[in-house]
C-alpha cells in the first residue's frame, strides 16, 4: 500500500456508476467539492450504469498511478474482480454506497472501508413512523428497488422486521420496481388493482414513491390522506411532495459523500485502524420537517 503521509498532493480515483440522478449527481459534486477542499488530485469517471465499464474504469485509474480508488458500484458483486485488481496493484479502495456479499470481498481485507448509510435502519425508521401514525392504515403494499441489491435487501429486512415486532400489519404484496419513476407507477397500478384496499404504500427509493403517487391519483385516491405514501430518498422534489402531504415521510439517503469518503482517506494516510464501516448521518422528514429541508436538498 501507498504511504500517502510522504506524498504532498495525493491522486486518488472515483469510478461513480452512474451521473443519470439527482442523488448520484449530487454524490460526484461532494466529492469532486471535498477534493478540492483538501487539496487532492481528482480523477473521476462515469460507468453510465455498467458494471463491465466500471470494471474498466478502475482498471484505468490503477494504470495512471491513482493513490486511492473511492469506488461507488453499479452492482457490488461485479465489481470484486476489480476490487481485488487494485488490491493486487497495491491500490487501497474504499467503498460507497453498497458493497458486495462478505463471502466475495471483506473490509479490511480485499477493500479498506464501507462509506455509506445502513440500509436496514432506514426500512426500520419508516416502520417505526407507520407504527406511531398508522391510525387503522395497516394493509401495506411495498415496491422493492433493484432485485439483488443490497439497498433493497436491507430496506426490506428493516421495514419487515420492525412491523412483525410491533404486529397488526400486513404486508399484502411486494414486487421491485427497479428504482425507476414510471415502473414504480406500473407496479403500484398492478398492486392497487389487485388489492383495493392496500392503505400503505412503501417505495424503496423516491423515483418510485412518485410513480406510486401518480398510480394513486389515477386510480381517484388521495395520496398521503386516503393511502399513506412512505419512501427513502431526500431530493426536492420528494420533500416537496411531504410539505404538501402527499407522501407522509422519507428517510433520507445521504448522498453527500465527500467529507466522509475524504476524512475516511486523512485517517487512513495517519496510519489509523479503520472499522469496516463509516456510517453515514440521515435525516429523516414527515409533514413537520419536510419544507425547511427543500432548500438544503439535492
Amino acid at each position: 500500500m501507498p504511504d500517502l503521509s510522504k506524498k504532498d498532493v495525493c491522486k486518488v480515483g472515483f469510478a461513480q456508476a452512474a451521473n443519470d440522478t439527482p442523488w448520484r449527481i449530487a454524490q460526484t459534486a461532494s466529492m469532486r467539492d471535498e477534493a478540492a477542499r483538501v487539496g487532492c488530485r481528482f480523477v473521476c469517471t462515469d460507468a453510465h450504469g455498467s458494471a463491465a465499464q466500471q470494471v474498466l474504469d478502475v482498471n484505468s485509474m490503477i494504470a495512471q498511478g491513482v493513490d486511492l480508488i473511492f469506488l461507488s458500484p453499479v452492482e457490488g458483486t461485479a465489481l470484486v474482480p476489480a476490487v481485488r485488481a487494485a488490491k493486487d496493484g497495491g491500490v487501497p479502495v474504499v467503498l460507497l454506497d453498497r458493497k458486495p456479499d462478505s463471502s466475495l470481498a471483506t473490509a479490511g481485507g480485499d477493500y479498506l472501508t464501507f462509506v455509506g448509510s445502513d440500509f436496514v435502519e432506514q426500512g426500520r425508521r419508516l416502520a417505526e413512523w407507520l407504527v406511531r401514525n398508522a391510525h387503522g392504515k395497516t394493509r401495506i403494499i411495498e415496491i422493492e428497488g433493484a432485485a439483488g441489491a443490497a439497498p433493497a435487501a436491507g430496506r426490506k429486512q428493516g421495514f419487515d422486521e420492525a412491523l412483525t415486532a410491533a404486529g397488526g400489519f400486513k404486508i399484502l404484496a411486494s414486487q421491485s420496481g427497479d428504482c425507476v419513476r414510471d415502473k414504480g407507477r406500473q407496479v403500484a397500478e398492478t398492486l392497487l388493482r389487485a388489492h383495493p384496499d392496500a392503505s400503505v404504500v412503501y417505495a424503496h427509493h423516491e423515483e418510485m414513491a412518485l410513480g406510486a403517487v401518480t398510480a394513486l391519483d389515477a386510480a381517484g385516491r388521495t395520496p398521503g390522506r386516503d393511502v399513506i405514501v412512505l419512501s427513502v430518498g431526500g431530493g426536492r422534489e420528494i420533500l416537496r411532495a411531504v410539505a404538501d402531504g402527499r407522501v407522509n415521510a422519507v428517510v433520507e439517503c445521504n448522498p453527500r459523500s465527500g467529507p466522509l469518503a475524504f476524512e475516511t482517506l486523512h485517517r487512513y494516510a495517519n496510519g489509523e485502524q479503520l472499522g469496516p464501516w463509516m456510517k453515514h448521518v440521515d435525516a429523516f422528514f414527515d409533514t413537520s420537517s419536510a419544507a425547511a429541508g427543500i432548500s438544503r436538498a439535492y
